[in-house]
């Protein structure tokens, strides 16, 4: 059986960057194929990238927010890819612009069913939200390293407020050592 930790899988990745400029988004929509630009629907222009595959949020004042993909890594190529594409329509975008990653969202298995119920009570109820009439996971607040975890009844779990990916790792081990000291794991 594949341990816990190594099941660990990133869905998203989101990071924000700055240009540190206000951007005409009505022109850029224009200049830049394949951009969708609806203000009506939402105050920023979105480009995708294919490869990697992400979605860059560009709005009005400089601020990028890239999201949808899978690596720390992917997100540097796809806002590289961006920054190029800006300095490509004579938009000065300086040479490396600082890139903060928001949050990394991780999945992961347990391996075993789990008893939300009782769970519920033994993680502590102070940093736990269960109610399975509204959501069928239980919500755990971990303090460290600092995420939410969304456990579920068949054992998966999702990993979300990361900000380094050893962060679901550290997390996985963390969650799983306090399930099986409770004797809910298995």
């Amino acid at each position: 059986m594949t341990a816990p930790a190594d099941s660990i899988e990133i869905q998203n990745v989101v990071a924000s960057t700055g240009i540190g400029q206000e951007l005409d988004l009505e022109a850029l929509a224009e200049d830049l194929p394949g951009a969708d630009f609806n203000p009506d629907n939402f105050p920023g222009l979105v480009y995708r990238t294919q490869e990697p595959k992400a979605a860059a949020l560009i709005f009005r004042s400089g601020k990028i927010v890239c999201t949808g993909a899978k690596s720390i890594d992917d997100v540097h190529e796809a806002l590289g890819i961006i920054f190029e594409k800006l300095r490509g329509l004579s938009i000065p975008v300086e040479e490396s612009p600082e890139i903060t990653v928001q949050n990394i969202v991780s999945s992961a298995d347990l391996g075993h069913n789990l008893n939300l119920n009782a769970l519920a009570i033994g993680l502590g109820l102070e940093d736990v939200e269960y109610e399975p009439e509204q959501f069928p996971g239980l919500v755990y607040r971990m303090d460290e390293p600092k995420v939410v975890i969304l456990l579920f009844g068949s054992g998966k779990i999702v990993i979300t407020g990361g900000k380094q990916t050893q962060d679901a790792t550290a997390a996985v081990e963390k969650i799983v050592e306090r399930i099986d000291g409770l004797g809910l794991l298995g």
